[in-house]
């Protein structure tokens, strides 16, 4: 029986990754970039040895040969997505140095190749991505084009089978969607990738989609979910976004029969940023003490009174604080063990904490702009602390419920209006925010 090499072993991984999700306590894409990193290491150690020795994996050494396959080593790689482990493969009998230069090349390129992993996901590689992330200072490359062209191929099946995969067995409870800046050719300007996630009905976290959407317009937004939709994926019943106008868009053409939620982290940002920081304290407690109300009709009551405390000094924040209120408390129709992590697309603290550690790498001041920029780069690596949601007997019933209501609303809203026979009863006809 035939070896595996640990590129194809971390490749099972990958597809396992795929389709049957994460733990409880690891993020998605934190556990695939990491998985990718490991895969793009070893291919690029397997196809050095190859070249080496003149031989391939499975190939016997010919008779007078110089060197030999001797096993593998288990050797590790910091990245900004934790240690990364993966194994090294050793040789005997012949001249290893330039396998120690090439190690030590990519220890100096974490971000290159988390770039690269993220990239065979989003977007493929090309043979020029792989060549960069492989050459010298001077410009010279430490894998040849046989295994440069080697290692492209690999990733490009990788990413035509996660982006083309069918999504009918994933059962979105909830869906969790952003963009993320990400700067994906050296030199280039920051382009959006458009993530989805889900948690399925039985609690699990499962990585749905990664693809380049240039910018979060409604086109793109809608393309992207369009393509969900084609490969099976269900409706939710909450999907959670942020505030961009091109993605609620999308998703209330695409998904009619679902809760929107307004992820609450912006939110508030958004809100403190209006009031002076004398009052931000007391602005943030009366606008949490909506959002994370007891039920919707608790929060509207609240809501009023909101308006009437502030509305009069503070015109402009009650403005943002009463705009698309409704996707703000739709987690309030939700179990309550559940409301905490449905209600943003990632932790608060999280996400300042991610924030601060990304700053201080860079070592530069930043404006207001770049910074929001940076922790919305951020947001799907804040996920870490979340431990996914138990759907007890009662939860589940609930949730039933709601799903078939949310259905129900939507067949009346879209419900053609009914000509009436003189001195018939008038039936009851929906407007499109239904009943």
């Amino acid at each position: 029986m035939k070896r595996v090499p640990p590129s194809e072993r971390t490749k099972k991984e990958i597809d396992k990754l795929v389709k049957e999700g994460t733990s409880e306590a690891e993020d998605p894409k934190t556990a695939l970039v990491r998985l990718g990193v490991r895969r793009v290491l070893e291919e690029a150690l397997e196809g050095a040895v190859r070249d080496l020795l003149g031989r391939g994996y499975y190939q016997r050494r010919e008779p007078g040969s110089e060197g030999y396959r001797n096993g593998y080593r288990r050797a590790r790689l910091k990245t900004s997505e934790g240690e990364v482990s993966y194994e090294a493969p050793q040789v005997r009998q012949v001249d290893a140095s330039s396998m120690s230069q090439l190690r030590e090349l990519l220890e100096g390129r974490t971000e290159g190749l988390e770039t690269l992993a993220l990239e065979m996901f989003a977007r493929g590689c090309s043979t020029r991505d792989i060549e960069e992330i492989f050459s010298t200072d001077q410009g010279g490359s430490l894998l040849s084009r046989t295994a440069v062209s080697e290692i492209t191929e690999a990733l490009w099946q990788e990413y035509e089978e996660f982006a083309t995969r069918d999504l009918s067995d994933i059962s979105p409870l909830y869906l969790f969607l952003d963009g993320i800046a990400e700067r994906l050719r050296p030199g280039a300007k920051s382009e959006a990738i458009l993530c989805a996630w889900a948690i399925t009905w039985s609690g699990r976290k499962v990585l749905v989609q990664l693809a380049p959407g240039t910018k979060e317009s409604t086109d793109c937004c809608r393309q992207f979910l369009e393509d969900l939709r084609r490969r099976g994926l269900g409706d939710p019943v909450l999907v959670v976004t942020d505030g961009a106008p091109g993605l609620i868009r999308a998703v209330e053409e695409c998904f009619p029969h679902s809760l929107r939620q307004r992820c609450l982290a912006h939110k508030m940002r958004n809100l403190l940023s209006k009031v002076p920081a004398a009052v931000q304290e007391e602005f943030k407690q009366a606008t949490q003490a909506t959002y994370q109300a007891p039920s919707p009709a608790i929060a509207q009551a609240l809501r009023e009174d909101v308006v009437t405390r502030f509305a009069k000094s503070y015109p402009t924040a009650v403005r943002c604080f009463e705009e698309d209120f409704e996707a703000c408390i739709a987690h309030l129709h939700c179990p309550p063990a559940h409301r905490r992590i449905i209600r943003t697309t990632n932790l608060l603290e999280r996400l300042f904490l991610e924030e601060r550690r990304r700053t201080r790498a860079v070592g530069t001041l930043f404006g207001e702009r770049p910074v929001l920029k940076l922790m919305y780069a951020a947001l799907i690596r804040a996920s870490e602390r979340w431990h996914g949601v138990e759907i007890d007997a009662f939860s589940r019933y609930q949730l039933e419920r709601l799903a078939e209501d949310l259905k129900q609303q939507a067949r009346r809203t879209h419900a053609p209006a009914v000509t009436q026979n003189p001195g018939s009863t008038p039936n009851h006809v929906y407007s499109k925010k239904g009943t």
